[in-house]
């Protein structure tokens, strides 16, 4: 038995029935490509092989009586390893709209909260051969960093699928003490008062970041709330639309090289390029920049060790008002310098010593208020639309023996930001995910499509400074 942290917990009490707290992901498999014959079955059970690899996948929740603590992970004695796993076949032609729309008619569908809280979806039919796996896990037991230790276990750097013994099962637990539990958290409620001693730790964060913006440094992040309205920004609906692209890293990195910035600012200059372009054909484009809130990875810094969930946010400008991308990926590198200086002032556990304290019951009856009564179109707009830009790996991997030739991740979409971008690398390749409410972006592959335009617009100008890359 475990208890979920604050911020592990806090992704179930903001979960509604239209704002699901899950994240999706969209592997292409190639067998052909290394002469792997695949069988459904054969898959299935050598995934059944490696569960006890990762407790995560086997664990349900168990909730505390009166919702008085956050609730508990505890073995599953009825784990079902044929309810996780389904088989659907892609409508025909089989193609990538088809794929889309199957992709994210999963995404709209909740976990069943008395099971362990994930699925996955083999889905066959797809040209050449090819396997499609769609993978949903609530946000509670994944991150960017546990959900890439997930897929090590789950990946090999050799096609075939492996013999062997299974992995140690998972030893079996009882079932929790409801009385015990009520008992614990009556004791530890006094603990909950610590909430009033965050209060001066962030008036003195606040007061750093306000002396720190009255100097000469980089500019700062701007400030949630101070958004432009888009057509994504508005309270969502439970449905979901999704679209995918590839791209080559060598082109990003050659960006990057050439006007001396990160990865990650190619990244955000490329998706606001790409937002640029499908504002304005729209006629929305708003004259001021719109706003990504940036998950940051603190795995690394942290002093909390429990916990799956270990990430704050930094808030970004995408310089969507500037035409030109050159000007636009340089003053989003210039903002990352000083965005950064400040989150290191925020410090790297701010979520998380806030979400320490959360009540359940408060949340949850929050989170049912602001959806139901859509008070996301009410007042100004916190962000735009949520980037990510996870790492993945830089060779070859086979998805329980298969080769992975593409892998599109998706996360959770929220009321007031019914878009969200999500970006990893994989093998030599950079692939953008989108999804977004289908009601707020119903042609969301309009983005997707404009990513490669603005990359290839990007690259040209990096080329004209630097001269044309050699080949080797």
């Amino acid at each position: 038995m475990e208890r979920l942290t604050g911020l592990d917990a806090s992704f179930l009490y903001l979960e509604t029935d239209t704002q699901l707290l899950h994240v999706c992901a969209l592997l292409i498999l190639d067998p052909a490509a290394d002469g792997v014959e695949f069988d459904h079955e054969v898959f299935k059970a050598e995934l059944g092989r490696r569960l006890p690899l990762i407790p995560a996948m086997t664990r349900r929740l168990h909730a505390v009586p009166l919702n008085l603590d956050h609730p508990v992970w505890v073995q599953d004695s009825r784990f079902d390893l044929d309810y996780h796993v389904r088989r659907v076949g892609l409508p025909t032609p089989g193609g990538h709209r088809e794929l889309a729309e199957m992709v994210a008619d999963i995404a709209g569908r909740p976990l069943d909260r008395t099971r362990p809280l994930w699925e996955m979806w083999l889905v066959e039919g797809l040209s050449n051969g090819r396997v499609a796996v769609v993978s949903k896990y609530h946000h509670a037991i994944v991150d960017g960093i546990t959900g890439t230790n997930m897929m090590i276990h789950l990946c090999d750097t050799q096609p075939g699928f492996t013999v062997g013994a299974p992995a140690e099962p998972v030893a079996a637990e009882p079932e929790p003490n409801d009385l015990l539990l009520a008992g614990e958290a009556l004791v530890k409620f006094p603990g909950r008062l610590g909430l009033v001693g965050m209060v001066p730790k962030t008036l003195g964060i606040l007061g750093s970041l306000v002396q720190r913006r009255r100097g000469d440094g980089p500019r700062g992040m701007p400030l949630p709330f101070t958004a432009p309205r888009t057509p994504f920004n508005g309270a969502i609906t439970r449905h979901r639309a999704v679209s995918f692209v590839q791209t080559e890293l060598s082109d990003v990195k050659e960006i990057k090289k050439a006007f001396g910035v990160k990865v990650n600012d190619v990244v955000l200059a490329v998706v606001g390029g790409a937002l640029r372009s499908y504002l304005e054909a729209h006629g929305e484009l708003p004259e001021t920049s719109l706003m990504a809130s940036v998950p940051v990875s603190t795995h690394d810094t942290s002093r909390h060790e429990a916990g799956t969930n270990k990430v704050s946010t930094i808030f970004a400008r995408l310089y969507t008002e500037i035409e030109d991308p050159v000007a636009r990926v340089l003053a989003i590198a210039e903002d990352s310098r000083g965005a950064k200086e400040e989150h290191n002032l925020i410090g790297a556990d701010f979520l998380q010593d806030w979400a320490k304290y959360a009540p359940p019951n408060t949340f949850q009856l929050a989170a049912r208020a602001y959806s139901s009564l859509k008070l996301a179109e009410h007042h100004p707009v916190v962000h735009n639309l949520v980037v990510s830009n996870v790492p993945g790996p830089d060779f070859p991997m086979y998805f329980l023996g298969v080769r992975v030739s593409s892998m599109y991740p998706f996360g959770p979409v929220f009321h007031g930001a019914g878009l969200t971008a999500t970006v990893i690398s994989n093998n030599g390749n950079l692939d953008f995910g989108f999804i977004a409410c289908k009601e707020l972006v119903p042609d969301v592959e309009r983005i997707a499509d404009a990513v490669p335009e603005v990359i290839t617009e990007l690259l040209k100008a990096a080329r004209e400074q630097t001269g044309p890359r050699e080949k080797h």
